[in-house]
């Protein structure tokens, strides 16, 4: 993969490929989300996603959201556990445009109350209609569980509660104590040149002072196992049963990887897709997923179903669950997992918007970026024990956790 990356005398790092396409995506991705809060600044890094758009002080908020949109570019933001990202998708010719409104917008955003007063309202609906969704309130509920009392438990909206106490000065306090220049990474996918590119980002950003990370993480210890029967008034019963996995540092953690595809990946011949699916007709919806930390992990295996089908269907994932463990794959069988999984990852980086933010977020953790073929290769060496020796670690059934919604 040939990428360009370069640092700014503050901190800031930039990462850009080259591609010969007429639409460019670029955006900003700092190593600060929610995990970074404290109790009382719960929300507040999604709470910054929201109103970091409201106003400059050269720019109101129309004019932040018109820049792009007035010549066909998009403009967004999201926010994780520990990450926040701005970007934008534009034709290539507004590079200089695109870059000079995020400095504007991340260097001097005013953050204006009567603007902070109207998005309270919408986020606080936001967090009401995702109550209202057990399908998805179920994940955050059982990270809270698992890192029970832990600041990654935490779920990333926030509380009401918090969210209208929130001012101008504790966001102008939460960005200088947590958004730093050697924690922010600038990434582009376009047609420009490496050299023209650097250009515009020392323009933009190289009189941002350097502001350099002073604390360090809670790390997170103590995981118990446990059970938790929670009442919804829903038709389905929801399930989550799983456990804390391995870190984005790991050296299992692309074998890891491999058997979350197997067991309940994306693709609609995972395990655990055929066997509550295709051949039990007991679920719409069943999937695995893993998610590495930069100091913990976590794999967990959702389905919903009736409720008279729900101890069943929790039998027959444990039984899928059990099959890894104990009957190592087939050469020619992990040969067709190791080949699937390769495929998406190829696939994936055809999504340029995609590409642009993997290459950000690897940079910032690895401070590199590995080309599809060495990925590969990690694929590649991976063995039908090592998959089984992962199994009955972390899928050990004395160390599951398992969240219903009943």
């Amino acid at each position: 993969m040939n990428y360009f990356t370069y640092t700014l005398p503050n901190g800031i790092r930039l990462i850009h490929q080259y591609i010969d396409s007429p639409v460019a995506h670029c955006g900003v991705i700092f190593n600060t989300g929610s995990r970074d809060e404290k109790p009382d600044e719960q929300g507040m890094a999604h709470f910054i996603e929201h109103t970091i758009f409201k106003g400059t002080q050269k720019r109101k908020a129309y004019h932040i959201l018109s820049r792009l949109e007035d010549v066909g570019g998009e403009l967004n933001a999201y926010t994780t556990k520990e990450e926040t990202a701005l970007y934008a998708s534009f034709l290539n010719e507004y590079y200089n445009r695109t870059i000079e409104l995020f400095s504007d917008i991340l260097i001097n955003s005013t953050f204006p109350e009567k603007e902070l007063k109207k998005e309270k309202e919408v986020i606080i609906e936001e967090i009401n209609s995702y109550n209202d969704s057990p399908s998805e309130l179920i994940f955050d509920e059982f990270e809270d569980l698992v890192y029970d009392g832990h600041p990654i438990g935490r779920n990333i909206l926030g509380t009401p509660e918090n969210i209208k106490r929130f001012n101008r000065n504790d966001v102008k306090r939460f960005i200088r104590e947590n958004y730093n220049t050697d924690e922010m990474v600038i990434c582009s996918v376009g047609k420009i040149t490496p050299k023209k590119l650097q250009t515009l980002v020392e323009r933009h950003f190289s009189h941002v002072p350097e502001n350099p990370r002073k604390h360090q993480r809670e790390k997170f210890t103590g995981y118990k196992p446990e059970t938790r029967l929670i009442h919804k008034d829903t038709f389905q019963a929801h399930c989550i049963i799983g456990n804390e996995a391995y870190d984005s540092q790991h050296p299992r953690r692309i074998a890891m990887l491999l058997l979350n595809n197997i067991l309940g990946g994306q693709s609609m011949n995972s395990r655990l897709n055929l066997s509550l699916r295709e051949r039990n007709g007991m679920a719409y919806n069943v999937e695995s997923s893993y998610t590495a930390y930069t100091d913990t992990g976590i794999l967990n295996i959702y389905f919903g179903t009736d409720k008279e089908n729900l101890d069943r269907a929790i039998k027959l994932v444990h039984r899928e669950i059990e099959k890894l463990q104990t009957q190592a794959m087939g050469s020619l069988q992990l040969s067709k997992a190791k080949k699937q999984m390769i495929g998406q990852l190829a696939m994936a980086q055809e999504n340029r918007e995609d590409l642009m933010l993997t290459l950000g977020k690897s940079f910032q953790l690895y401070n590199r970026v590995d080309s599809l073929e060495k990925i590969n290769a990690k694929i590649e060496k991976v063995t039908a024990s090592e998959l089984m020796e992962i199994a009955n670690e972390v899928l050990d059934r004395e160390k599951l956790s398992t969240l219903i919604f009943k």
